[in-house]
């Protein structure tokens, strides 16, 4: 291990950086694997010592196509950090060919793997360059696999949630999400979760997106609960989750009145939607009341 204090400025810091990258690229397994644990640790929340680190992205993906399962978790875990708050380093992690074994780890059986893979793609699908590569990579499915079926991890399923949030604000992507069937877990979790969290916003926002679609909308009103959901997000969710909400239901009540107007009333969202059109945010307020004047208006 090098000492933190070594990672200073200059020639001082430089000469750090290498023997670290040494390291990783020793071929001594136990060696590789201490420096990825390193690099993890001094980047957790230090942004200089992410630029210092910029380029071990290579052997670090390296590691992590090709090391033992040991070495790719630790390849992982530093590579996360690495692009936290740095949009060069998740565009350069996905270039490097990071992207395709972060994919396959959202399948393994090991909790923790599992959870890094998600934590990534979130970080890396923060970035716009990144968004339509991840979009068309095929981790679409998987990320709604690991919605559906996380298990015991609870940490997973939100963190895929608000990974496919990321993705479907690119608007190509909706497609790909919408052909993986999210609603389901969408509406499990957002029933599973407090309303005011920022996973139901996250949630929310996706059925918004995926409103726009007849599809998704009748995904959203077959689901047992579905709408009632929704309903309850309007009522108690966060002022981001609110303004999700009245909008998915304002989506599917403007495509099709007689189809979605009744059941929507039936879930009682008038005193809701009838607060959140005095109280709410400048876009919810304004949501919040077409939405009031169409579910008014007779059939």
């Amino acid at each position: 291990m090098v000492a933190e204090d070594s990672y200073g400025d200059g020639d001082e810091a430089s000469s750090a950086v290498k023997q670290t990258i040494m390291l990783l690229q020793s071929g001594d397994p136990s060696s590789a694997v201490q420096a990825a644990k390193d690099i993890r640790r001094l980047t957790k929340t230090s942004r200089r010592h992410r630029r210092h680190f910029s380029a071990a992205i290579t052997p670090l993906v390296d590691m992590l196509c090709g090391g033992s399962a040991h070495a790719k978790e630790a390849a992982l875990a530093a590579l996360l950090n690495l692009a936290v708050k740095d949009d060069v380093n998740k565009i350069n992690i996905i270039n490097g060919g990071a992207l395709n074994p972060i994919i396959t780890f959202l399948e393994s059986d090991n909790v923790i793997v599992q959870e890094h893979a998600t934590a990534a793609l979130i970080t890396l699908s923060a970035s716009s360059h990144n968004k339509p590569i991840i979009g068309a990579s095929g981790a679409t499915p998987l990320l709604v696999h690991v919605l559906r079926c996380g298990g015991s991890s609870s940490r997973a399923r939100s963190d895929a949630a608000t990974a496919l949030y990321n993705l479907s604000t690119h608007q190509e992507n909706l497609t790909f999400i919408l052909h993986a069937e999210p609603i389901p877990p969408l509406i499990s979790l957002l029933k599973s979760c407090k309303k005011s969290s920022k996973t139901a916003a996250k949630c929310a926002a996706v059925i918004e997106s995926l409103a726009a679609f007849e599809a998704g909308r009748s995904a959203v009103a077959s689901e047992e609960g579905g709408i009632l959901t929704v309903v309850e997000v309007v009522e108690g969710g966060s002022v981001r989750g609110r303004e999700h909400a009245v909008g998915a239901l304002l989506r599917m009540c403007e495509s099709e009145p007689s189809k979605y107007r009744e059941a929507i009333l039936e879930e009682g969202v008038m005193p809701g939607l009838m607060e959140v059109s005095v109280e709410g945010s400048g876009a919810s307020r304004s949501r919040a009341q077409t939405l009031l004047r169409l579910l008014r208006d007779a059939p």
